[in-house]
């Protein structure tokens, strides 16, 4: 049974009133796969009555109206992506489609989602406390480069005049939050609880909080601006984060306290065994349904945290660099809930995460010493005390397809190859090839060039070249006629012209044609958009070379492209430019 959207559906439940009302700007789709859903089963499985608001009128009030006074509060996101990206291209022009709505349809929610409901809602009902949450809000929980705007941005807390921000995986948090609520405490009051942000007056220190950089100082020095993130990245630990405080206007304070601890094991089993309905409600039939969800309907989310480190992502700034898993069987018996539906085919499309094969923690010392704080897991190479192991992954796939009516179990989400490369034990790679690949392998080497490589903070070339190599290799051996399409990304901090036309010749030479080039995209919360900003890699305060131009943003995509007739005239400009036109013969013949 779907949570209430309307009155009336509260009162066919036997509600007078909801606890939460919990606004979204993606349609409702009750799939773990979605943050709404996930945070409104977590809190209904403790006792607590929460009305979904999906996509509501912003223009008026009426809308936040719709369940009556919540009793504790409004919980509010923007959905499973940022409003801002799922409303503009690279480029900043205005998408024509946002899967995450009804058949597909664009303009069912704001720019800057998160503000305008959350203003929205302080107007529906003064004196409601106000939450918000979801990676829009984590993204933005401090001052912050808005690349729509270009220039530095408060907190998003201070904007949407909200009470109470929620970053990272907010199961916890929010769960804290309600039964603080609950217990007569004030919003004011709940100041200390994990994984939130809160404001606060100046008398409200603690003697260990970090106080970074004021806001004044961030939005004029880029300088400050690395400081304020490089203390930011080095206290997103559980184990060792202290709390941050960014002064305002001398008096006021936005405050990050420190992470909550992820998620252990037996706590994810729970969360994914709630009774979620997998689908989009019945509501958005006539329109088509909710295309998101066809990719994600029959995937399985097996992991959580990536200690990946790639500076272009997210991850390490909103689910952290801690890797936690599910069990065996719980993946066992959400296949066997899959195998079970009407409309399963016997095809199960991922069983990953944000790396697909991470499982553990990648150390034993961070769990009690937490992160390493200058050095990464990966980069520049594997951590000598980096713990390598498959074989729990590889018996979770082989229990999945050993189901009766499961025919076959894809992995689509990244496998990090620098890590498989690393395990002495190839009997994963066999099993990755033999049955886990529909005939080609999405991985994502994302440049060849070293410069712009170790701006990524990803391995080297070469490294990928073995995995390739091994792949095919592995691939004969099985009788299997696979390929392989790698992914890059375009004007990456670090990139210039001649790092792009290396890249067409990498490509030329081996043969991959990407099936996807991405400009870069300088979203919230990632350690390459802190280069874009200030062209300075925060940790070394070096200098990166940052593409801005539209035309050489142009010129370095339509090098990686180099085979498309339309790419041939751009394609010749920016080898001209290079002092490279002998390349021309060659790259378009």
């Amino acid at each position: 049974m779907f949570l209430p959207v309307s009155m009336e559906d509260m009162k066919e439940r036997g509600w007078q009133e909801v606890d939460f009302v919990l606004v979204t700007g993606d349609a409702y789709v009750d799939h773990p796969s979605f943050g709404t859903a996930v945070i409104s089963r977590h809190l209904e499985s403790h006792g607590f009555k929460v009305g979904i608001l999906p996509q509501p009128d912003w223009k008026t009030v009426a809308d936040f109206k719709r369940f009556g006074r919540p009793r504790l509060g409004f919980l509010i996101n923007s959905g499973n992506v940022d409003s801002m990206v799922n409303h503009y291209s690279v480029a900043k022009h205005r998408r024509r489609r946002d899967a995450y709505s009804p058949g597909g349809r664009a303009g069912n929610r704001p720019d800057r989602a998160v503000i305008v409901y959350s203003n929205r809602a302080k107007e529906a009902y003064k004196g409601v406390p106000v939450i918000i949450g979801g990676l829009e809000a984590s993204l933005r929980r401090l001052g912050h480069y808005d690349y729509w705007d270009d220039k530095v941005r408060r907190s998003i807390l201070l904007d949407a005049k909200a009470d109470l921000l929620i970053y990272g995986m907010g199961e916890r948090a929010a769960l804290e939050i309600a039964e603080a609520l609950e217990a007569g405490i004030e919003i004011k009051d709940i100041t200390w609880i994990r994984g939130t942000c809160v404001r606060v007056k100046a008398d409200a220190f603690q003697a260990d909080d970090v106080v970074l950089p004021a806001f004044a100082q961030i939005a004029g020095s880029k300088d400050a601006y690395c400081e304020s993130f490089r203390l930011q990245y080095r206290s997103n630990d559980a184990v060792t984060g202290k709390r941050l405080a960014e002064p305002y206007d001398g008096q006021t304070f936005v405050v990050q306290n420190p992470p909550q601890p992820p998620l252990e094991r037996e706590e994810l089993d729970l969360l994914y065994a709630l009774p979620y309905m997998r689908d989009y409600h019945p509501q958005y039939g006539a329109a088509g349904g909710v295309p998101a969800i066809e990719e994600i309907k029959f995937s399985i989310t097996a992991n959580r945290g990536c200690f990946g480190g790639c500076a272009f992502c997210a991850i390490t700034y909103h689910q952290g660099r801690e890797v936690r898993s599910r069990s065996r069987e719980s993946i066992v018996a959400e296949a066997e809930l899959l195998r079970d539906r009407q409309d399963f085919k016997g095809y199960i499309h991922d069983v990953g995460g944000p790396t697909a094969n991470f499982r553990h923690p990648s150390c034993e010392k961070q769990k009690t010493q937490g992160m390493c704080q200058h050095k990464d897991c990966l980069f520049p190479k594997p951590c000598s005390q980096l713990h390598v192991d498959h074989r729990e992954y590889a018996e979770v796939l082989a229990a999945v397809r050993q189901i009766e009516g499961i025919k076959q179990v894809f992995i689509r989400s990244g496998i990090r190859y620098d890590y498989l490369m690393a395990d002495k034990d190839e009997s994963f790679l066999h099993a990755l090839c033999q049955y886990h690949v529909s005939g080609i392998l999405k991985v994502a080497p994302e440049h060849i060039s070293g410069r712009v490589l170790g701006n990524m903070r990803k391995p080297p070339i070469a490294v990928f070249d073995r995995f390739s190599d091994r792949y095919k290799t592995v691939s004969k051996k099985l009788g299997k006629k696979q390929y392989m399409v790698p992914y890059f990304i375009s004007s990456h901090p670090g990139s210039r012209l001649e790092d792009a036309i290396e890249l067409a010749l990498y490509m030329k030479r081996t043969g991959f044609i990407p099936d996807q080039v991405q400009d870069f995209y300088p979203t919230p919360g990632t350690l390459a958009t802190c280069m874009y900003y200030t062209g300075k890699d925060p940790f070394t305060m070096k200098k990166v070379y940052v593409a801005k131009s539209a035309e050489e943003k142009k010129m370095q995509r339509a090098l990686l492209h180099f085979h498309k007739k339309e790419n041939r005239e751009t394609v010749k400009k920016a080898l001209k430019k290079a002092g490279r036109a002998d390349l021309i013969p060659k790259l378009l013949r």
